[in-house]
């Protein structure tokens, strides 16, 4: 895998590594986009810590922040980094078969 797509799987697995990001993700998946105000009201998490959240979720590029009426932030998922990661999964669970047939090969041959 290229080197700019493996940081980017990364970044998509260092993000999704913590319980509530995973949370503020599945909560833009089901409702839609949201400011960080909407989001700490549905989240039993603060306002503060939902912003620093989303401010790593972007940097990951799982949401996308776009400008809103009065200075509004709302954020809304993008699914690109998240399907670089799934092929990161892939690549790396299609050379584990390999690894395992070549093993079973052996053993039975």
């Amino acid at each position: 895998m290229r080197p700019e797509l493996e940081a980017t799987a990364e970044r998509v697995f260092v993000a999704l590594a913590d319980p509530s990001r995973r949370a503020v993700l599945a909560t833009l998946a089901a409702d839609g986009p949201a400011t960080a105000t909407d989001l700490a009201d549905r989240l039993p998490i603060t306002r503060q810590a939902i912003a620093k959240h989303l401010a790593l979720l972007a940097d990951a590029g799982l949401v996308i922040a776009e400008p809103g009426e009065r200075r509004r932030v709302r954020y809304r998922l993008d699914s690109a980094p998240m399907q670089v990661a799934q092929q990161f999964l892939a690549a790396m669970a299609s050379d584990w078969d390999g690894r395992f047939d070549a093993l079973r090969k052996h053993l039975d041959g």
